[in-house]
């Protein structure tokens, strides 16, 4: 079955060229030319990514990305920023609110498709248990649903696959190279500040001290 893209710009060419290039590829698109209309296609089509312009009309991106998140019934979409906003704090932003990536434009249509293409890569990894339980945390792994001391906390796609790779080995340092591999894969272009966003929401959720940062290397979980 063909995976299922919303694409959300309010400039109609943009809406056609991507839409273009990624039919060309087998995907199912879908297109949006506000916020709110995003949210609302959202959870009408429930597509597997959506590709999210910044500055719209009605809603701009980031409000709706956030709307997005606040929903349970659409917590495994990727939100990628695709958007002409270069400022550092926009980038900050979009990962703040949920986004698992931030696409500059403007981007030639493969290395669009190549960046679609990665984001939409599901692990295959073999999962010995659904349930993983870590002091007072529960996490299970096929419904996404994380728990501290049976209080469920919503958490990104991004930051539930960060939380469960450094809580599956606590104790084990994990590289930011390794990270980089387990959670975004080597072919999608991620910076270190990236990993630093999701620990800090993370850590807001869960607190501080699960979390540790070893200095140069990267990070690990304590119990």
């Amino acid at each position: 079955m063909a995976k299922k893209i919303l694409i959300v710009d309010d400039e109609p060419d943009i809406l056609e060229l991507v839409k273009y290039n990624l039919e060309k590829e087998g995907y199912k698109c879908y297109t949006a030319n506000n916020g709110q209309d995003a949210v609302i296609k959202a959870k009408d089509k429930q597509p597997d990514l959506i590709l999210l312009d910044i500055m719209m009309p009605v809603m701009d991106g980031i409000e709706a990305c956030r709307q997005i998140r606040k929903d349970p019934h659409l917590k495994d979409i990727y939100i990628a920023f695709l958007t002409a906003r270069g400022e550092e704090y926009s980038e900050l932003a979009g990962f703040d609110v949920g986004a698992d990536d931030y696409i500059k434009k403007p981007i030639k249509p493969r290395v669009l498709t190549s960046r679609v293409k990665a984001l939409l890569k599901r692990k295959k990894e073999n999962i010995l248990s659904d349930t993983l339980s870590v002091g007072d945390i529960t996490i299970n792994r096929n419904t996404f649903d994380v728990s501290l001391r049976g209080e469920k906390l919503v958490l990104p796609k991004k930051e539930f696959e960060l939380l469960y790779l450094l809580a599956s080995k606590p104790g084990q340092v994990y590289t930011r190279d390794k990270i980089l591999n387990k959670v975004w894969g080597y072919d999608v272009d991620v910076v270190d500040r990236t990993i630093d966003v999701h620990i800090r929401k993370i850590r807001e959720k869960i607190g501080d001290y699960r979390i540790k940062t070893i200095k140069g290397v990267g990070y690990k979980f304590v119990e």
